[in-house]
Parts: C-alpha cells; structure tokens; sequence
C-alpha cells in the first residue's frame, strides 16, 4: 500500500490560516474561503494539508471551542465538496511550538502538557476520525531539537495507541527531529500499524529556498543565489532523501514530504528550476508530498509573482 493508493500523493499546504496568524476573527474567517479550495483543486492534486494551532480549538485550561472546531469542519467540507482529501496537522500544541517565538515550552518534561495533547487529538479522533478515507492526522509539526527524540518516541506511540482505540483506521503521519529532517528519520520508531506513515520535510538547500529569511539567524540576510549559483547537483536529493527512504523501506513504512517550497524573495524562473529538480526525485521514489504554501507565508504560490510560471509549476506540484 502506497499514500498514493490513499488519496494522498500532490497536496498544497492551508499554511496561516487556522495557524500562524493572529487568530483575529477576520483572519480565521477570510483568508481561505471555499473558492481557494476550488482553486487548488483546478490544480489537479489529490489534497491539502491543514496547519492548526491547538489555541483555535483548545482553551489554556484544557476545555474544548465549538468554534475552532467548527471551522475544521466548515474545511473539511469544503474540500470534500471540491474532491480533496485533509491532512490535519497539528501546527502547535500546548508546550511546543517549532517557532521559538510562541514561547510553547515543556511538552517533552511536562506529563501535564503531555496529556493534554493526547486528550487533544483523542477529540479530534473522536470527531474527524470517521473519515478515514478522506482525513488523515499528522501529530505534531516539527520536533527541533535531537535530545527530545526520546520523548517524542514515546509520546507519539502513546498517542497513537489511544487515537487507534477511537479512530482504527485512520492514516498518522509522524516526523522526527530538525524540523522534520529527513536526515532524522531513521531515529523514528517502527510503525505501530500499516496506516502509520513518516513524514519529512524539506527546504534544501537552505541557503538557497530561505535566502533573506528574516526567521533563520545563522544565514546572511543579504545573500542572494540564483538556481545556478547555488550548484545544486543532479543527485543531491538522492542523497538527501536515502535516510528516509532507507528506513521506511525497513520498516515497511508510507514516505511523505509534508512541506517544501521557496522563499518568494527567489526569482520565479528560479524557483521553477528548483521545483523541477525535487519532483524529479519525488517521482523517481514515488514520494508523495505537499507544497508550502497556497497562499502568501513567504512561500505562496497563488501569489502574483509567479503568475507566469504557475501554468507549468502546478504540473509538477
């Protein structure tokens, strides 16, 4: 079995909508609507991933918000309507966020915020699980650091554990640490089940896809690389995906890229260049995958700039 075989092979990322953003009512209710998802849809993938925030569902104290959970499901039919299965990804929890500057802290010490998460997406899994063939759960958005891999293996397990005991059937997509390196991926754990896949994300190189990137610290804001500058090899994703690909194929686990893309500070000509080279990789493996992001995020791709090139980079997509 295959994500392919599932519905999830070329999906777009909901990126800063029911996450990353300031929760204002106007964000949440208007910067997707339901004409986006037709959009992504005219592109011909097979689904989108959605980033929430558990603060849009999930109060300090635990208690749950109809609201927040009520805009999922305005989401979740939205892209039923329009054929596009959901990956809903859990962007931040109380206690981690990969954004050091949401101050989230102490999921992988604390047993509290521990059992609030799993609390968390056993009421997902009580209320989206029943869709298995259209929604899929992805637990948590980029572990950082290495030392908390330890944890992190042990929590996603329970986690899983007690989503199974509500939702058997739904697929669980599971990253490692740096940020969902695919370097890191052999320090996951086996699958529990067929139904649980690992996920890796990739912005490599990373001085050429976040050049200026105010958010990246150890790069030369001021540094900019056209694709050739960059001297990208012709086998440079071979060799950045093998340890994903080495370690699922022990494991007999699915592969997903749940997010790449470049910073829109890069020219469109040269972004195409870079999409051509990492969906060459993609299709050699058959590596499902979604791209970062729909709309604005730095990253976006309905974006006007690459009004010239979209035609032949959603092709790829």
């Amino acid at each position: 079995m295959q994500l392919k075989d599932l519905g999830f092979y070329r999906g777009v990322n909901l990126g800063g909508w029911l996450s990353q953003c300031d929760y204002s009512k106007e964000r949440l209710d208007g910067f997707i609507t339901e004409k986006d998802i037709a959009v992504i849809a005219g592109w011909g993938v097979d689904h989108v991933r959605l980033p929430v925030d558990y603060n849009v569902v999930q109060r300090e104290d635990g208690s749950f918000m109809e609201e927040g959970f009520a805009r999922i499901e305005k989401a979740l039919g939205w892209c039923r309507a329009n054929g596009l299965n959901v990956v809903l990804d859990l962007h931040k929890t109380a206690g981690f966020s990969f954004d050091a500057g949401e101050k989230e802290a102490g999921l992988f010490d604390s047993e509290k915020y521990q059992q609030r998460f799993y609390g968390l997406w056993e009421e997902l899994a009580r209320r989206f699980g029943g869709d298995s063939a259209h929604v899929a759960f992805e637990l948590l958005n980029e572990v950082t650091d290495e030392g908390f891999i330890t944890a992190w293996n042990r929590i996603s397990g329970e986690c899983i554990r007690r989503i199974r005991l509500i939702a058997p059937d739904t697929l669980i997509l599971v990253g490692s640490y740096h940020n969902n390196s695919a370097a890191a991926v052999p320090a996951l754990a086996a699958p529990a089940d067929s139904k649980v896949a690992y996920n890796f994300h990739c912005y490599d190189p990373l001085p050429f896809t976040h050049q200026g990137a105010y958010w990246v610290p150890f790069l030369d804001r001021a540094a900019r690389l056209s694709f050739e500058e960059a001297a990208i090899p012709a086998d440079f994703f071979d060799k950045d995906f093998a340890p994903a690909l080495e370690a699922a194929e022990k494991c007999g686990a699915m592969l997903y890229c749940g997010e790449y893309g470049v910073i829109d500070i890069v020219d469109p000509e040269n972004t195409l260049k870079w999409y051509r080279q990492i969906h060459a990789a993609f299709e050699k493996y058959g590596i499902s995958r979604c791209a970062w992001s729909y709309k604005q995020m730095d990253f976006g791709l309905s974006d006007s700039r690459l009004d010239g090139i979209r035609e032949e980079l959603i092709k790829l997509l």
